[in-house]
């Protein structure tokens, strides 16, 4: 699997992940609202750390300067 991600989209994704955290455990949000959250920043997560973002794929985008 080739990495997609480019460094700078890796942190920013990584950024949001926990700004989103704080959302929802610092501030009062709804608990359907929360559950979206949290659901986005796993994905954020998940696809900072990997470096693969299948939607990108999908749209044949990629952030990564490195070509194999």
């Amino acid at each position: 699997m080739k990495t997609n991600l480019g460094l700078i989209d890796r942190a920013v994704r990584m950024v949001l992940a926990v700004g989103l955290i704080y959302l929802v455990y610092i501030l009062t949000i709804s608990s359907q609202l929360s559950t979206i959250l949290i659901i986005m920043a796993g994905v954020f997560l998940i696809t900072g750390s990997i470096g693969y973002c299948p939607f990108y794929v999908l749209f044949g985008i990629s952030t990564n300067k490195k070509k194999y």
